[in-house]
Formats: C-alpha cells, sequence, structure tokens
C-alpha cells in the first residue's frame, strides 16, 4: 500500500526567487537574434533559461542571466533535450549564457552573484 503524505508543502521565502529575478535582462536577450542564427528560425524571440548551468531546484528556477536568446522554434526543440540540442548545434550553452550575461547593460544587478 502506497503512502500519500498529504501536509502542505512547504513553500521557500521568495527571497531567492527575487535575487535571481532579472526581467530587464530577459528582454533584452529577446531583442538579440536567434542564437542558434539559422535561416529556419521562426516565431518570436525567448529568452530560454539554460537549466544545466546550475542553481536549479524544488520550486526554484535557475536565474535569469543564464539564459539565452531562442526563438520559439529553438526553444521548443532545447526542451526536447538540452545534451542533444548542444550536439546537435554544436554549442555549448552554459557558455554562451555566460558570454549574454556579460555583454548585458543590466550586468551590474548580479555582479555579487554570478
Amino acid at each position: 500500500m502506497m503512502r500519500v503524505d498529504t501536509r502542505p508543502r512547504r513553500q521557500n521565502s521568495g527571497k531567492a526567487a527575487i535575487e535571481r529575478s532579472h526581467p530587464s535582462h530577459l528582454q533584452w536577450l529577446r531583442g538579440r537574434p536567434c542564437l542558434i542564427g539559422d535561416t529556419d528560425c521562426e516565431g518570436r524571440m525567448e529568452a530560454a533559461h539554460v537549466d544545466h548551468a546550475g542553481g536549479k531546484g524544488t520550486s526554484l528556477k535557475v536565474a535569469d542571466y543564464k539564459a539565452v536568446p531562442l526563438c520559439q522554434c529553438h526553444h521548443a526543440e532545447l526542451h526536447q533535450g538540452a545534451k542533444t540540442f548542444e550536439a546537435k548545434h554544436r554549442i555549448d550553452l552554459v557558455a554562451a549564457a555566460a558570454a549574454y550575461a556579460a555583454k548585458s547593460p543590466h550586468r551590474g544587478r548580479w555582479a555579487d552573484v554570478a
């Protein structure tokens, strides 16, 4: 017999979410061209978080400065498998996210965190 825990889940304080949230950087990323740069890019630009860059946990997303610009098509492809995506397009998403973070005009907001 399987036992189900019915107690409510403990919520985090929200402090981590505030420290990791940089909406102005995400908006800046959406203004960049698709990282893949193929002619077959389609859809609007999106800021894609690089989940395997570290810092992700239960009820905790990756920091916004660990994101790259991708069109809708490539973002959906990324969600099918990051390692496969990196191999197919011969790209290192963690390094690309770090490069975009270094170029961002909003980088001062997370300089003490990164």
